[in-house]
């Protein structure tokens, strides 16, 4: 009877600990408000090289709104929120939304340069099934972005400008009534 009462009990504590923890993390996703179009400061320009070799300026997705996450394929929050960028993709590419994902591995992974973190990243994207484009970040993104920690996510406005910045792991709901917010300007 001691054994089962003690299992009983690990049970129960197990299960407490799985609530605390889901709580926790529901509780650490980032809720933000989207910044007066007055008050917005353009993003920092970058050129980044994404998965075939091409050039892609930030520049080039001037004119629509701009999910931009910065992510690395072993940060686990950055791992959490990609499924739910992929949906956000899906559901508002028609309205004129962009997602791009630029991938920090070189830096956080203290890795030799693109080649490298490319050989990381590519089968990550395959088993994720991400399908927005993705871009191999470089130390002045880090720079340029102020970027001290993983996951960031941006919106940025037609204009080009940070309308949100979210320093962890995103709240769904937040970031998309924040996107709807920048689709509706015009």
């Amino acid at each position: 009877m001691n054994v089962k009462l003690r299992r009983t009990r690990l049970l129960l504590v197990g299960v407490a600990i799985c609530v605390a923890a889901c709580s926790l993390a529901r509780a650490a996703e980032i809720r933000v408000a989207v910044e007066p179009q007055s008050a917005r400061k353009p993003a920092p320009d970058f050129v980044l090289l994404d998965t075939s070799g091409k050039s892609v300026p930030l520049s080039s997705f001037k004119g629509k709104p701009l999910l931009l996450d910065l992510w690395a394929t072993k940060c686990g929050g950055c791992i959490k929120e990609i499924p739910s960028f992929i949906e956000i993709h899906h559901s508002y590419a028609r309205e004129g939304l962009a997602v791009v994902g630029i991938s920090m591995d070189i830096l956080y992974e203290d890795l030799k340069g693109p080649a490298e973190a490319w050989r990381l990243v590519n089968p990550f994207v395959d088993a994720h099934k991400v399908d927005y484009p993705i871009l191999m970040g470089d130390d002045g993104v880090t720079k340029r972005f102020s970027v001290n920690a993983l996951p960031v996510t941006y919106l940025i406005d037609r204009r080009g400008r940070i309308a949100a910045t979210y320093v962890g792991v995103v709240h769904r709901a937040n970031i998309e009534a924040n996107i709807k917010t920048l689709l509706a300007e015009r």
